[in-house]
């Protein structure tokens, strides 16, 4: 009987912490040594000239979610976390979303009924609360955290998300008693209606205008309110899909003050432009770029960058929303041509967001190696109560690895993507760095972008409470 199952031969193996080349041998799903001279396996995968990788996480996906009377969403947990494994990706965690005026347990058993057998690669979820009543608060929330929900999520803007002052205080306090993580989106509901209302007013509804609608003086004051919440009620925040500088300084300026304040951006943030919303009518393109936090302009990347390189943000997520573009369920929808406010608010972006943070990251060396895994895995598992199982390429961690060419140069386009939308936001970009396989608990479930895995590949994954919760320190490097 042969010692190992698998053993990956040759390559360079790439953690948060060392570079080294070395051999990988996996026995049972999970990696049992990491050496030179392995050989005992029936199967034998040559790694040479290759990134050896834990496999990505993402920690903020969206699949499957309602968009209350909208469009529907373009994925499913299907097509999600096929393209997903496409990119890279073992493990992605998308939310469970409360409506208002339902159970928040009643709404996670939902989201399990959307997910169960459909998943190509593991999955968490993070709750979204949308209600916080007593039970919520007392009973729902608190129990769902000790089964492993360890990390929900607040809005500080949509009419059907948004929470009041009073309503986000309560949930942080019960954040703080259950020992949960709170990630906000941090955007004032109000400015934005006046700003909408005002642009609206005066004609101005192409989609370029959802940009100005938002602007980044928006997500600043929202983000220092959501930090002095979190400083009175003693709970440590994760503020997610930072754009630019104003916010990002306030994250800094809480980290320097020692609040347990927590970052995360994306790849749009450093990859588009608010010039990309640009049209004269909502039949040009503008459309496909519509999110929010909306992208910001060049000096905003380098502020980005800046915080990514200074340790302000710890973790690269997508927040992959993937909407259609044609037809009458896309972003064209009829409702969407009058208004920039109707168009679906989300871009796609699972499959691609390590191949753009390794090119302008890696490649064009602006981060180490070490930092870009510490950035798409190590610390989103350090993060959200995944580690030691998840994140990183060591014995008794799960055999989830990303083959990495760095080399490669690619074409980001539609056709080479796997996910249900229509349109790739980054269609056209040139990157260099490509997956060229990924294996799931030492499982090949894609190679050069054929998905050889199956639905229900992917396991449920129930998390530890994360010691960032109680404050403790997390750099980007791991």
């Amino acid at each position: 009987m042969s010692e190992y199952d698998l053993v990956i031969r040759g390559g360079t193996v790439v953690t948060a912490a060392d570079t080294v080349v070395a051999d990988v041998a996996v026995k049972a799903g999970r990696i049992v040594a990491v050496g030179s001279r392995l050989t005992d396996a029936p199967e034998v995968i040559d790694a040479g000239g290759l990134l050896v990788m834990p496999g990505g996480i993402d920690s903020h996906v969206h699949l499957a979610q309602p968009a209350f009377g909208g469009p529907a969403m373009a994925d499913g947990f299907e097509t999600g976390t096929r393209s997903a494994i496409a990119g890279g990706n073992t493990t992605v965690i998308p939310f469970a979303l409360q409506p208002r005026g339902t159970s928040l347990r009643e709404s996670v058993k939902e989201y399990h009924k959307e997910a169960d057998g459909q998943s190509y690669c593991d999955y968490g979820f993070h709750l979204i609360v949308s209600d916080p009543t007593p039970t919520v608060l007392g009973q729902e929330l608190p129990s769902l955290v000790a089964e492993g929900y360890t990390s929900f999520k607040v809005f500080m803007t949509y009419e059907d998300l948004v929470l009041n002052d009073r309503q986000i205080l309560d949930v942080f306090d019960c954040a703080r008693d259950c020992r949960a993580l709170v990630m906000v989106h941090c955007e004032g509901y109000d400015a934005i209606r006046f700003m909408t209302e005002k642009l609206e007013r005066a004609g101005k509804t192409a989609p370029y205008y959802h940009a100005v609608s938002r602007p980044q003086s928006v997500e600043r004051e929202a983000t220092h309110r959501a930090i002095s919440h979190a400083e009175l009620t003693d709970v440590p925040i994760m503020i997610v899909h930072v754009s630019g500088r104003e916010p990002m300084e306030q994250l800094r300026w809480a980290q320097q003050k020692g609040l347990k304040v927590y970052g995360e951006t994306c790849p749009q943030y450093i990859a588009l432009t608010a010039d990309d919303l640009k049209g004269l009518n909502m039949d040009e393109v503008g459309g496909k770029y519509v999110c929010s936090p909306p992208p910001r302009d060049h000096a905003s990347w380098e502020a980005i960058w800046e915080g990514i390189r200074t340790g302000v943000f710890q973790t690269f997520s997508s927040d992959h929303c993937p909407f259609f573009y044609e037809g009458t369920l896309g972003k064209l929808n009829p409702k969407a041509r009058t208004s920039f406010k109707w168009v679906p608010n989300g871009i796609p972006g699972v499959e691609t967001r390590l191949q753009i943070l390794f090119s302008k990251g890696v490649a064009e060396g602006r981060i180490t190696l070490n930092e870009f895994v510490a950035l798409t895995s190590t610390n989103h598992a350090k993060m959200y109560g995944l580690y030691p199982k998840k994140g990183s390429i060591a014995p008794g961690f799960d055999a989830d690895i990303v083959l990495w060419d760095p080399n490669r140069k690619e074409t980001i386009r539609q056709e080479l993507m796997h996910h249900g939308a229509d349109y790739t936001p980054y269609e056209g970009m040139q990157v260099t760095g490509w997956p060229v396989m990924t294996l799931l608990r030492g499982r090949k479930v894609c190679e050069e972008g054929r998905i050889l895995g199956a639905p229900g590949d992917g396991r449920f994954l129930p998390r530890e409470i994360s010691p960032y919760a109680a404050g403790g320190e997390i750099r980007a490097a791991g």
